[in-house]
Order: C-alpha cells, then structure tokens, then sequence
C-alpha cells in the first residue's frame, strides 16, 4: 500500500479498494477478483464486527486473520498479496461507559489487532463517551489517538522486533455501515477543518514523543460528501472538493481515504481516486449484492421445486429480523410495510448481520444444496441473475449456486478495481479468468 501511496503522490491515478466484510462468500469474491485483477488485497475488519470479545461475528483479529488467509491460501493468492486492516478502532463499541474505561478496552482492542498482524490500523476517536463533550473536539480526539498509537507501536514492536504498521486518522469520520438517517444534502469536509485536525494530530504525536510515526500516517479520513441511506445514494460531486483537494500538497505521504463509497458508479469512484481519495472502502454495498444473489437464487429454486422441499430463505430471514429485531428497529423508521421492504432491501443492508444467525445459515445452506443437486435451466438464470446468465452462455462461468453467487458479489467489487487499476502487483498483467483447480499448496479450491 505504501507503494500504491507513492505512486499516488508522484502523479499516478493510483489506488486500492478496501474490502470490510466477514462473510466467507464477499471474501471468497474478493480474493478472486484480486486474482484476476493480477493486485493485492486491503481487507479490513470493523471494530464492531471483529474485537477482542468476539464482536457480532464472534471472531477475535487473530480468528478473522486465519478465516482471510485460509481462504488466500486455498484459492491461491500468496499471503504476502494479503494486507490486513483494522476499521473504526477506539472507543466506539463502549462509547456509553465513561471515557477512562471505554479507552482501557479501545487499547485491549488495538493491541489484540496488531498482536494478530494487522499492519493497517484505522485510528478513530471521534466517538464522545460518557461525561465528554458532544462533540469531543480535534485536540481531544488527537490525544486518545496518540494513547493508541503508543499501544499499538509497541504491539509491533513486540511481535516482529520493529513498529512498521501504517495509521489513518480523521474526527469526520462517517458512520459505520452507512447513514442512520434519510440524507437531505452533505457538505465535504471544510479544508481548514482538514489542516487542523492534521495539525492536532501531528502536535499530539509529538506530545507523546511519537513524531517519527509521522511519515507512516497514510490517510485522513475526510468527507467527499458521499454517503448513502436506506433508499438512496448521494453521489460524489468533485465541484464541491476543490478547496479540500489542496490539503495534502505539502503532506508527501498522505492521501485521503473515503468511508461509505457504497453504490457509487465506476465513474465517481475513479473520479474519488484521481481526487486524492486513494483508499476506497467498502462494506455494506457487498453483502448487499451477496443478499441480491442469494434471493435471486430462492426465486430459482421456488420455481424447481415444491414448497416443502424449499430452503424459504426469505421467509426465514425475515422471520429471524422480526423475531430478533436488535440490528434493525432503530435505523428503519416507517409503517410495518416500509419497514419489511427496509428490512429486504435497504442500501443500508442491516440484513447483513443476520447471515450466521443458525437459522439463517442452515436456510442457504439448505438452498445451495438444493440447487447443486439440480441442472439450473439457463432461461431461469437469464430472469433472475442476467449479468450472470451472460458469462454462463459466454463461457466464462459456471452455472452453479456458488458460482452464481460469488460472481454476483464480484460485479459489486468491479467497479472498484476498475477504478483503482494502478495497484497492480509487480510482475503480474496478465488477468486470470479462471480459477485453477488446485492451489499452489496443491489443495483442491473449493469452500
């Protein structure tokens, strides 16, 4: 990534996308694509999904560090095109308990990440805790960033003998996972804003005696005035950066990393990377597209088989959101009708937590292997998954469940490497359209 960055700043319209999902099938699709794109792969756990507890996934970094390089090592991309991040790390997750505590348990989480190999580490204060002012202020926010860079350069420092991990900052940090509210309109970052928190941050740094980590804070998390709710995108509108853009001249290492880029077309997103925007993240647009794949696959499957040998994966997931309706209630406003339609389709997807609950899981399962046992009639692909139906007749993928599926998530990611195309891994231009039957360890590659 340092390479990508320096590029970057030396001209080139360079970039990578970062992947922030836990689901075994978005990785899977991004490992793929990494392949076929010949560049290496930025994957980033949220400190909501992934903490020394377990998070809602209930992985601990270093349980999600194995699930991300077994799935590299069975498809075939060398551990060393893998680069681990952790997103929103600091306080957030215990942000209603006082800040003493809640920084205690954001310093556990810090070093549990790097302690686990995660060299990308998103540093995020901007939350007030109990008793803090509201809103917490840039010189506040930079001092609890540095107590966690000193915690997180000695984790480093402990496990390979060096501190070399690389930070990004910002307190205009968006939400995770996408706007709580209808959007009206957004504003982009005010460029004096943008210096004073790079001239907290840098003095806080030096304050703590950590002014040589300098040269590695890669990003700033500012705001492009891209956001997206539950029905709409808010498209990216380079008129409104102009002033932003100049920030990073006199900063040789840094560039800015964009939240909640979601649904943005292939344009505005290369339009992000040519703006400074170097670093494009990615979440909720994946699973959304994974949530596109598998309905589309139990409409197949209502039509092949009768009702009592159906997986009724819509039903169950809907059944399993209203019976357990923590991860939605507060974000989907409206009658029972607009919730249900929030609940299945939203931009938002908080349909996304729900893929390990067991009864969710047993449900695909229970459709995948339903439709593995089956010769899926192409006219069936061609109503419900037509991009994919165009690959299927063109050769280029395989009729099946899984392939169906993982291709679908894949249509999500490329525009991103479309956008990015300066992070090719050096000494590889040739795309891989197919994917081997064995990995380089000599493993059949199948999940």
């Amino acid at each position: 990534m340092s390479e990508t960055i320096r590029r970057h700043k030396a001209g080139a319209a360079a970039g990578v996308y970062s992947v922030c999902s836990a689901h075994p099938l978005v990785l899977e699709a991004a490992i793929r694509q990494t392949l076929a794109d010949g560049g290496y792969l930025l994957v980033e756990a949220t400190s909501n999904q992934v903490d020394q507890f377990g998070g809602y996934t209930g992985m601990t970094p270093a349980d999600f560090r194995d699930l991300v390089l077994e799935l590299a090592d069975r498809f075939g991309l060398e551990r060393s095109r893998v680069l681990l991040g952790g997103d929103h790390l600091g306080p957030n997750r215990w942000r209603d308990r006082p800040a003493e505590e809640a920084l205690a348990l954001a310093e556990e989480l810090v070093a549990a990440y790097v302690s686990a190999g995660y060299t990308k580490i998103h540093l995020d204060c901007s939350m007030s805790c109990a008793g803090d002012p509201e809103p917490p202020g840039d010189e506040l926010v930079a001092a609890r960033a540095a107590r966690l860079l000193r915690v997180a350069e000695q984790a480093q420092s402990a496990r390979v003998g060096r501190a070399d991990c690389v930070y990004v900052i910002g307190t205009e940090v968006p939400v995770p996972g996408g706007a709580h509210e209808t959007l009206e309109r957004l504003t982009a970052t005010p460029a004096a804003a943008a210096r004073h928190t790079l001239e907290r941050h840098r003095a806080a740094f030096a304050d703590a005696g950590l002014e040589d980590v300098w040269p590695r804070v890669a990003a700033l998390v500012v705001q492009p005035a891209v956001e997206f709710d539950h029905l709409q995108v808010i498209d990216y509108d380079r008129a409104g950066t102009r002033e932003l853009l100049t920030v990073l001249e006199d900063e040789p290492h840094l560039v800015f990393e964009a939240h909640s880029t979601d649904y943005q077309t292939t344009a505005h997103l290369t339009e992000l990377v040519e703006d400074h925007w170097a670093i494009l993240k990615v979440g909720p647009g994946l699973t959304f597209a994974l949530r596109e794949a598998l309905f589309a696959l139990a409409r197949i499957e209502d039509e092949l088989l009768p009702a009592d040998l159906r997986s009724n994966l819509v039903d169950v997931v809907d059944a399993v959101m209203l019976a357990e309706p923590g991860y939605w209630e507060g974000y989907y406003p409206g009658t029972a009708a607009e919730q249900k339609i929030a609940r299945r389709y939203s931009y938002s997807d908080r349909l996304r937590y729900y893929w390990p609950h067991p009864e969710v899981a047993a449900a695909v399962e229970r459709l995948m292997t339903n439709l593995s046992a089956l010769d899926i009639p192409l006219p069936l692909v061609s109503q419900f998954l037509p991009e994919q139906f165009a690959r299927v007749r063109a050769g280029e993928l395989a009729a099946t469940p899984h392939e169906l599926a993982v291709d679908k998530v894949r249509d999500a990611l490329r525009p991103y490497a479309a956008a990015t195309a300066g992070a090719a891994w050096p000494g590889t231009d040739k795309e891989i359209t197919e994917i081997p039957e064995t990995s380089e360890a000599g493993e059949p590659v199948h999940v």
